[in-house]
C-alpha cells in the first residue's frame, strides 16, 4: 500500500497541488469486485480544500487515473457499520450514499480516522460519525489551534515557526547533496517538500490511540488485545519506514525515532509479564479436573488454554521481530510451566492405567475394576509393579508359553485379561495422540514457528509450479522445526519413559500382550508418520515401537528356548506335542491380533522361526521317545502340524504345510510297514529271501530248486498261517496300534485302513511271487482277500 500511496501522490496529486493524506483500498458492496481507491486529500495553496477523491487503474492497467472528487464539506455522515466487531463496510453520505467494502478492517479504520481529523481542523459544520469506534475519534488539532479553527482563521492552521539551529544545518546539508539547490531553488523545494511528506500521512504519526493502547491498554479482553495489535502494527511500520538519505539527521525524525523505541520497549514489558501471569493462571484453572480425568483413563484437554493463548498470536510475533531476548524468555517460561503440568497429568494417567492393566482379578473383579478409582490416586511406583507381578502370578504363572498353551481351554487363556489390556493400551495411545498433535500445532501458531518442508525438499507454489526454497530460507524453516521439536522433547520428556514402563509391565503381566502391543504401536506410529514424519509424536512412538519389536522377539526366542527344553515321560506315550498345539492356538491367536495390521512381516518372520523350531523338536522328542514308536510321534505331530496349517492358510508358511503332509505321509507309511510285519513274521521273511535269491540272479522258475526255499518249505510256512492265526495276529495288532496312537488326533481308523490296503499290497505281491517261482505247484495262501477284509473290518467294529 505505501508503494501505491507514493505513486498516487507522484502521478496524480503532485501535478493537482494536492497532497494525499490518507488512502483505502475499497469496492462497492453487493457487487462485483471492481477495486478502486478513496483517498483523502488537501490542497497546498490556501485557502485549503479538503476532498475525497476515487481512483482506479485504467482499463489496461498500466496508470491510475482520477475518476470522481467530492468536497469534504458536502460530507454529511460517516457510517462504520459496528463500532465493536471488525466490519470492512461502510457508508459516506454525500448528495447520495454511497456503500463501500474495505479490503482491511485496519485500512477502514484508518480512513474514517483521517476524515474525521480533517473535519476537527478545516470544516466548521461537522460531520455525523455513526458506529465508530471512539479510539478513532481523537483530536488532532493541538488545543491551541481548536479556537481558532471554530473561528474560521484558516490562516493560523499554519503558523510560521523559525528554524532552530540544529535544523539549519540539516538544510544546508541536504542542499550541499543536492546540485541544484541554489540554481534551481523551486526544484529544490518540490523535492524537499516531497521528502518532508515521511513525517505525514501517519507515514511516522502515531496517533494518541495506539500510543495509549501500547501504554496502557487492556491485554485481558478482546477489544483491548485488538487494540494493542493495531496499535503494534502501526509501532512497527512507522519504525520500518525507509528514509531517504540525510532524513535521519532531522531532529523530528530522531524524536519520533526516541519515542517510537520508547513505545516498543514498555509494551513489550507490559506484554511479557502479562503473558507470564496467564501461563501461570490458566494452568491452575486446567488442573482443576485432573483426578476425574486420570480416574476415567483420560487427559485433560488444553483446548481452552490454547484458544486464550492464541489471541495473542500476533503479539507474540510482534514480540518476536522486535524484542527477540523477551520472545526466547517467554518460549523458556511456556515451556519450563507446561513441562511441570503436563508431567503431573501424564503421570497420574499412566498410574491409573497400569492399575487396571495389573489390578484385575480372575473374574474380572478385582480391588480396581475396568473403571478404575475413584478420587485421588497413593502409592508409589515400586508398589504398583509389585501389584502387578501379584497379579500376574496368581492369575497364570507361565500363560505366555506356547507349552502351556496347547493343554488349555479358552477360559484358563484369559481371553478376556488380553482383550482388556489391548483396549487399554489402545486408549493410552489414543488419548496421547491428540494431546501432542495439538501442543505441538499450539506451540508452531502461538510462537509463530514455521513447519516448513526441510532441506532439500521441493515445494509446490499457488500456480502449480515446483522450486526448490533457497539456502536462506532452508536454514531458517530447519532452525524453527528444531525449535518445536526442542520444545516438544521438554514438554513432554516425561511420554518415552512412561510408556517404556507400562509396555515392560504389560510384558510381565503376559508375554503375548507384546503381539497386541506391536500391532497398536505400529500402527498409530503409521498414523503419526502420515500427519508429519518429523513431528515429535511420530518421533517417540517410532522409539518406543524399537522397544515393543524388542520385547516381540524375545517373546518369539522364549517360545523356542522352552521347545529346546521340553522333556517328555518315558512312562507314558507321547501323543500330540505340547508346543505343537501351542504354535495352533498361537498362530490362531497372532491371526485375529494382525488381521490387516502394519507390521504383518514381523509376525511371517516370526511364524518362519517358530514352524522350524516346531519341526525339528518334533524330530528330536521322537527321536528320544521309547514308550511310543518315533513314526507314530512324527505322523501324528505332523499330520496336526499340517491341518493347523491347512484350516489357517498362512501363505508364508505354504512350503512348511506341504513338508509336514509330506512328513505325515512318510512316516505313516512307514509305521503300517513295520507293524504288518509282526503278525506274518515268517511269511514276510520266507518271501523276502525268495526276492533275495532272485536279485542275485536267481531265475524265478528255478527259485523251488533251492533247498531253503522249494515248494515243501513254502507249504510249511503258509501252513503255520491259516485264516484264525491271521485274525489273531491282526487283533492283537489293532490293540497295540492302539497303544501307540493318541486319541485326541484321532488317526486311528486312517492308520488301520491303510493297513489293510498294505496287507492287500502284501497278499497280492506274495501271490505273485507264488505264481512266478512255483508256477503249477497249486499252492495258494490259507486266506482269501475277501477273508482278509472280513478280518480288518471286524476287528474294526469290535473296538
Amino acid at each position: 500500500m505505501t508503494a501505491i500511496k507514493h505513486a498516487l501522490q507522484r502521478d496524480i496529486f503532485t501535478p493537482n497541488d494536492e497532497r494525499l493524506l490518507s488512502i483505502v483500498n475499497v469496492c462497492k458492496a453487493g457487487k462485483k469486485k471492481k477495486n478502486c481507491f478513496l483517498c483523502a486529500t488537501v490542497t497546498t495553496e490556501r485557502p485549503v480544500q479538503v476532498k475525497v477523491v476515487k481512483v482506479k487503474k485504467s482499463d489496461k492497467g498500466d496508470f491510475y487515473k482520477r475518476q470522481m472528487a467530492w468536497e469534504l464539506r458536502d460530507l454529511t455522515e460517516v457510517d462504520a457499520k459496528d463500532a465493536n466487531k471488525e466490519n470492512p463496510e461502510f457508508d459516506l453520505h454525500f448528495e447520495k450514499v454511497y456503500r463501500w467494502v474495505a479490503s482491511s478492517t485496519a485500512e477502514k479504520n484508518s480512513f474514517i480516522s483521517c476524515i474525521w481529523k480533517l473535519n476537527q481542523r478545516y470544516l466548521r459544520k461537522k460531520v455525523e460519525f455513526v458506529n465508530v469506534s471512539p479510539q478513532l475519534l481523537e483530536e488532532s488539532v493541538p488545543s491551541g489551534e481548536s479556537q481558532s479553527v471554530a473561528g474560521g482563521d484558516e490562516d493560523a492552521l499554519d503558523d510560521y515557526q523559525e528554524l532552530n539551529a540544529r535544523e539549519e544545518q540539516d538544510i544546508e546539508s541536504m542542499m550541499e547533496v543536492c546540485e541544484y539547490a541554489i540554481s534551481n531553488a523551486e526544484a529544490f523545494a518540490e523535492k524537499l517538500s516531497r521528502e518532508l511528506q515521511v513525517l505525514d500521512g501517519n507515514y511516522m504519526d502515531l496517533s494518541k490511540g495506539h500510543i495509549k493502547a501500547l501504554q496502557e491498554g487492556d491485554l485481558s479482553s478482546p477489544k483491548g488485545i485488538e487494540a494493542c495489535i493495531n496499535a503494534s502494527e502501526a509501532l512497527s511500520q512507522c519504525m520500518n519506514v525507509t528514509l531517504k538519505p540525510g532524513h535521519e539527521k532531522l531532529m523530528a525524525v530522531k524524536q519520533q525515532q526516541h519515542l517510537f523505541s520508547e513505545l516498543r520497549d514498555t509494551f513489550a514489558r507490559r506484554l511479557t509479564n502479562h503473558l507470564n501471569n496467564v501461563f501461570v493462571h490458566q494452568g491452575h484453572d486446567q488442573s482443576s479436573t485432573l483426578s476425574q480425568h486420570t480416574a476415567e483413563l483420560t487427559l485433560p484437554k488444553h483446548s481452552p488454554l490454547h484458544r486464550d493463548l492464541l489471541r495473542y498470536a500476533k503479539l507474540m510475533e510482534w514480540l518476536k521481530n522486535t524484542q527477540r531476548e523477551k520472545y526466547e524468555g517467554l518460549s523458556r517460561t511456556y515451556v519450563d510451566y507446561m513441562t511441570r503440568l503436563y508431567e503431573r497429568e501424564i503421570k497420574d494417567f499412566f498410574e491409573v492405567a497400569k492399575i487396571k492393566m495389573a489390578g484385575t482379578s480372575k473374574d474380572g473383579k478385582g480391588k480396581f475394576g475396568l473403571h478404575g478409582s475413584s478420587g485421588k490416586l497413593t502409592g508409589s511406583t515400586s508398589s504398583l509393579n509389585k501389584l502387578a507381578v501379584s497379579s500376574s502370578n496368581s492369575r497364570r504363572s507361565q500363560s505366555s508359553s506356547l507349552l502351556d498353551m496347547g493343554n488349555m481351554s479358552a477360559s484358563d487363556l484369559d481371553v478376556a485379561d488380553r482383550t482388556r489390556f489391548d483396549k487399554i493400551f489402545e486408549q493410552v495411545l489414543s488419548e496421547l495422540e491428540p494431546l501432542c498433535l495439538a501442543e505441538q500445532d499450539f506451540i508452531s501458531k502461538f510462537f509463530k514457528l514455521q513447519q516448513n518442508p526441510t532441506l532439500g525438499e521441493n515445494v509446490d507454489d499457488s500456480d502449480g509450479t515446483v522450486h526448490s526454497r533457497p539456502p536462506s530460507e532452508h536454514r531458517h524453516s530447519i532452525s524453527e522445526k528444531d525449535m518445536v521439536r526442542m520444545m516438544m522433547n521438554k514438554i513432554f520428556q516425561s511420554i518415552e519413559t512412561e510408556l517404556n514402563s507400562l509396555i515392560a509391565l504389560g510384558d510381565k503381566i503376559d508375554s503375548f500382550n507384546s503381539l497386541y502391543m506391536l500391532v497398536k504401536m505400529s500402527h498409530h506410529v503409521w498414523t503419526a508418520e502420515n500427519v508429519d514424519p518429523a513431528s515429535y509424536l511420530s518421533t517417540t512412538l517410532g522409539n518406543v515401537l524399537v522397544t515393543v519389536k524388542r520385547n516381540f522377539d524375545k517373546c518369539i526366542s522364549g517360545q523356542i528356548r522352552q521347545m529346546e527344553e521340553v522333556k517328555i515321560s518315558k512312562k507314558s506315550k507321547v501323543g500330540i506335542l505340547p508346543f505343537v498345539t501351542g504354535f495352533e492356538e498361537f498362530a490362531k491367536l497372532a491371526e485375529a491380533i494382525f488381521r490387516n495390521a502394519e507390521r504383518r512381516g514381523d509376525l511371517d518372520k516370526a511364524y518362519i522361526k517358530l514352524i522350524r523350531a516346531v519341526f525339528n523338536n518334533v524330530e528330536k522328542v521322537a527321536n528320544e521317545s521309547q514308550k511310543t514308536p518315533r513314526d507314530v510321534v512324527m505322523m501324528e505331530n505332523f499330520h496336526h502340524i499340517f491341518s493347523t496349517l491347512s484350516s489357517l492358510k498362512i501363505s508364508c508358511l505354504e512350503a512348511e504345510r506341504k513338508e509336514a503332509k509330506q512328513k505325515y505321509t512318510e512316516h505313516l507309511q512307514s509305521y503300517v510297514i513295520n507293524s504288518l510285519g509282526q503278525p506274518l513274521e515268517k511269511l514276510n521273511h520266507f518271501f523276502e529271501g525268495v526276492e533275495a535269491r532272485v536279485a542275485q540272479g536267481v531265475r524265478e522258475e528255478e527259485v523251488s530248486y533251492q533247498l531253503a526255499f522249494n515248494k515243501q518249505e513254502l507249504r510249511k510256512v503258509i501252513k503255520e498261517y491259516p485264516g484264525k492265526e491271521v485274525k489273531k495276529g491282526l487283533d492283537n495288532l489293532y490293540k497295540k496300534v492302539d497303544k501307540h496312537l493318541c486319541e485326541e488326533e484321532n488317526l486311528l481308523q486312517v492308520v488301520w485302513h491303510s493297513m489293510q490296503d498294505e496287507f492287500i499290497r502284501q497278499y497280492k505281491h506274495f501271490e505273485g511271487l507264488i505264481n512266478r517261482c512255483y508256477p503249477g505247484s497249486g499252492i495258494t495262501m490259507e486266506f482269501t482277500i475277501q477273508d482278509m477284509l472280513e478280518y480288518f473290518s471286524s476287528i474294526a467294529q469290535s473296538h
